[in-house]
């Protein structure tokens, strides 16, 4: 018996080290050489260039999104964007997408002014909360950025070159579902790249 319960309990320790390594394990959402494990909704341009992955406006200039094939719940995602050209672009959570129609809820990456790191609900509630005004100095027009967005349970937060920009705690988005995904807004002129997608489970 002594024996069996020792057995027992490495077989306990083994799972649960299994279990946190998984949820600590850092996941490389874009792989730098091609768009495997993305779905590309809509017109738009999306491309690997130099191992970045690149957003441009197309001939259409409507709205575009890249979706991850998987859904993700409470995580942890860090990523840099370089904005070229306009710049209005966003990362959502808990997203779903149907044509080009998205339901979820969008960090903004904009350009100057324009509430880079603020939660934007698309077909619902509109701006739910806005950086304040002197945060905007966080964002580097044209140069590499690097955003955290942590999502837990209800509530978001969102950092931009090591700035909080926002913290939202929202019952309807903790009740969300869905994929992360990349915007290019409409109007045309858009061109962002991005690099370094990484994301790790919270559980």
């Amino acid at each position: 018996m002594p024996a069996l319960r020792h057995l027992l309990t490495i077989f306990l320790l083994c799972l649960v080290a299994a279990s946190c390594q998984t949820h600590n394990t850092t996941i490389e959402l874009f792989n730098g050489e091609n768009l495997d494990g993305w779905t590309n909704n809509g017109e738009e341009l999306w491309y690997v260039e130099n191992g970045e992955l690149v957003c441009e406006s197309g001939p259409q200039a409507q709205y575009g999104y890249l979706t991850t094939n998987e859904y993700y719940n409470d995580f942890e995602l860090t990523l840099d964007f370089k904005q070229e050209a306009n710049g209005n672009s966003g990362v959502f959570i808990r997203s779903t997408v149907e044509g080009t129609k998205v339901s979820g809820w969008q960090v903004e990456v904009a350009p100057p002014g324009n509430n880079t790191g603020g939660i934007y609900e698309s077909y619902g509630r509109g701006w739910l909360i806005q950086p304040e005004p002197e945060k905007d100095s966080a964002l580097k027009m044209g140069e590499w950025n690097t955003m955290k967005i942590r999502v837990v349970g209800d509530e978001v937060t969102s950092w931009l070159n090591g700035t909080e920009m926002v913290h939202l705690k929202d019952e309807k988005i903790g009740a969300g579902k869905g994929s992360i995904a990349l915007q290019i807004h409409d109007g045309g002129g858009i061109k962002v790249r991005w690099k370094n997608i990484k994301l790790k489970k919270i559980k």
